[in-house]
C-alpha cells in the first residue's frame, strides 16, 4: 500500500492506495460500479451500492472504495465533520467535475466546507504517458490531439471548490511507467489488474 503524509496524519482514518501486489479485499469494503461519470454515492454500509464513480460516508468503520488501473484514486477527509470520500477519477469523470460533485455532496449531507477538506490524490498515468485524441483534449480546452495530466487538472478543480493548496497531496508516480507496482490499462488491455484504495473513519 501507498500512504499519503498528509491523510497519515489524521490520528481518525485509516486509508491506503493500492498497489498491484498489495489492496485489500474489497468484498469488506463499500464499492460501485465505475461508469466513468460524475456520479457519487452516500455509502453506510460495505458491499456494492450502486453504479457510479465516489463514494462518501460519515458512518465510522465503513471503509469507501474505488478501483483503478490509470485512472485517479482520490480520498478526502474532512477534518471537522468526519466524514471522508473515496473518487474515481479518469478523463471522463474530470470532465464532469467529479471532484466538485463529491465536495458538493459533502457539504449537502454533512455540512462539509471546503476549507476542512485534506485530500490525497493516488498514483495514475503520468503526463509522461497519457496521449489523447482530439475530442479527448477538446474536453479539457486544448484545440488538438496531445498529452493531458489528470493529476493536475484534478488539483485545480479542489483548489477552485475552495480547498487549501497546503491541504492536498498529489503522490506521483505512473501507472504506465512503473510496471513493476501498478496495473495499467494503457499498458496491458484487457489482462490488466485493478488497484483498490479505501479510506474510513
Amino acid at each position: 500500500m501507498i500512504y499519503s503524509s498528509l491523510l497519515s496524519d489524521l490520528a481518525w482514518i485509516e486509508h491506503g492506495f493500492g498497489t498491484r501486489d498489495d489492496a485489500p479485499l474489497q468484498q469488506n469494503l463499500a464499492s460501485l460500479k465505475q461508469i466513468h461519470s460524475a456520479v457519487v454515492w452516500m455509502a453506510e454500509q460495505p458491499g456494492c451500492v450502486g453504479e457510479g464513480d465516489a463514494l462518501v460516508t460519515a458512518h465510522p468503520g465503513v471503509p469507501v472504495s474505488i478501483r483503478t488501473a490509470d485512472c485517479y484514486p482520490i480520498l478526502l477527509a474532512d477534518e471537522r465533520k468526519r466524514a471522508v470520500a473515496a473518487v474515481h477519477a479518469g478523463w471522463r469523470g474530470t470532465a464532469a467535475g467529479i471532484v466538485g460533485q463529491t465536495i458538493q455532496q459533502m457539504q449537502a449531507r454533512f455540512g462539509t466546507e471546503a476549507r476542512d477538506l485534506w485530500v490525497a490524490i493516488g498514483p495514475g498515468i503520468g503526463l509522461c504517458c497519457y496521449e489523447v485524441g482530439v475530442e479527448v483534449a477538446r474536453q479539457f480546452g486544448l484545440k488538438e490531439a496531445g498529452r493531458i495530466d489528470l493529476a493536475e487538472i484534478n488539483h485545480q478543480q479542489l483548489v477552485q471548490m475552495g480547498v487549501l493548496e497546503t491541504h492536498i497531496e498529489v503522490l506521483g508516480g505512473c501507472t504506465k511507467c512503473d510496471v513493476q507496482r501498478f496495473h495499467s490499462f494503457r499498458r496491458d488491455q484487457e489482462r490488466a489488474g485493478r488497484m483498490i484504495s479505501f479510506i474510513r473513519l
